[in-house]
C-alpha cells in the first residue's frame, strides 16, 4: 500500500474543470432537450391517471365518485395542468423532430419536411376537434 502511495503521490492530475449542476441552463438548445426529456415523466403520469380512471370506472360508481373527488384536490388539478402543458410540449417538439426520424419519399423525391411536420399538426387538429365535439356534447 505504502508503495502504491509513493508511486501517486507526485502523479500528476489532469485538468478537470468543476462542471455546474445547472450546465443546461447555459443554452436554450440543452434546456429545451432536458425540459423533452423530463416531459416523458408527466406522460407517464398521465397513463398511471387514465388507469386509474379505469379501474375506478371498472370498480362502480363509488369508486368513481372517489376518484372524482381525489382529481379535484387542488394538488391534482395543479400537477395535472402542469403535465398538459407538458404533454403538448412533448407533443410538439416530437412533430417537429418527425421529418428527421422518418423520411417520406413519393415518386422517388423526398416530402418536404414542412408537409410531413404540417401533416402531423393538422391529424392533432382534427383528432382534438372531434374530442372536444363528442365531450361538449355536439
Amino acid at each position: 500500500m505504502s508503495e502504491r502511495r509513493a508511486r501517486t503521490e507526485h502523479h500528476p492530475r489532469w485538468l478537470r474543470p468543476r462542471m455546474s449542476t445547472y450546465w443546461w441552463l447555459r443554452r436554450r438548445r440543452h434546456l429545451t432537450f432536458i425540459l423533452r426529456e423530463l416531459s416523458s415523466v408527466f406522460v407517464a403520469w398521465f397513463v398511471l391517471y387514465l388507469l386509474l380512471l379505469v379501474r375506478a370506472v371498472n370498480e362502480g360508481a363509488a369508486a368513481y365518485a372517489r376518484f372524482l373527488e381525489w382529481s379535484g384536490h387542488p394538488v391534482v388539478l395543479v400537477v395535472n395542468v402542469v403535465a398538459l402543458g407538458f404533454v403538448t410540449y412533448h407533443a410538439i417538439t416530437w412533430f417537429n423532430l418527425a421529418p428527421k426520424a422518418m423520411v417520406v419519399r413519393l415518386g422517388g423525391r423526398p416530402v418536404p419536411a414542412v408537409l410531413v411536420a404540417g401533416s402531423n399538426y393538422a391529424a392533432w387538429a382534427v383528432v382534438s376537434a372531434a374530442l372536444a365535439w363528442l365531450l361538449l356534447g355536439g
